[in-house]
């Protein structure tokens, strides 16, 4: 059996050792099984919301072009927490006649889609009104809830109790010199050839 290996992990905050990890347990069970790993696709800090990963999409286009019998995976979660998109990837790759195993949920079948297709679109939307929360608490206490826009640089101070603090930003003088440059008015056609006449009059 030609296997294919596929590991995610969603989060900056994580370590990108998850990938290895992952990868390692997947090979540990085709080793068991005595199957051969012919590719194994990541994609780093990447959220399961969205199917548009690099990764993710060179699995499936492989899967389509036959190049494996068996995809394996931490658990489901890791390939996707869409139950759309989960549905779509299992057609896809019964489709294609690979199998999808999973370390958590076994072979993948029409039951676990349903049910674990569910479970995951249940905690993307509790993990949104939990971000949403959290971003708002964020303002109201003067502090950026989101990532850092250009023009300024994230300063990041040890607290009393051991963690670092977010959502601290500072200006950055190097780029905030771009910005200013960028937003100055532009000269008209007519200032130019105001500023030409000038220059004649002067010569």
């Amino acid at each position: 059996m030609r296997a294919a290996i596929y590991a995610r992990y969603s989060s900056d905050l994580q370590s990108a050792a998850s990938i290895d990890d992952q990868v390692r347990l997947c090979r540990k069970r085709a080793d068991t099984e005595g199957w051969h790993i012919l590719e194994a696709y990541a994609d780093q800090a990447m959220s399961g919301a969205s199917t548009l990963r690099p990764g993710y999409q060179k699995m499936l286009m492989d899967a389509r072009d036959g190049k494996f019998d068996v995809l394996i995976a931490e658990a489901l979660d890791r390939l996707s927490r869409d139950q759309e998109d989960i549905a779509g990837l299992y057609k896809q790759l019964t489709f294609a006649g690979v199998k999808l195993i999973t370390l958590s949920e076994g072979e993948i079948n029409e039951l676990h889609v349903g049910l674990k297709g569910t479970m995951n679109a249940l905690f993307l939307k509790d993990l949104a009104v939990k971000t949403r929360r959290g971003q708002r608490g964020r303002v109201e206490a003067g502090k950026i809830p989101g990532g850092n826009s250009f023009g300024y640089k994230i300063i990041r101070t040890l607290k009393d109790d051991g963690t670092v603090t977010t959502g601290e930003r500072e200006i950055d003088l190097e780029q905030a010199t771009i910005i200013k440059r960028i937003n100055q008015p532009h000269k008209t056609a007519r200032d130019i050839f105001i500023g030409i006449g000038k220059l004649r009059n002067i010569v």
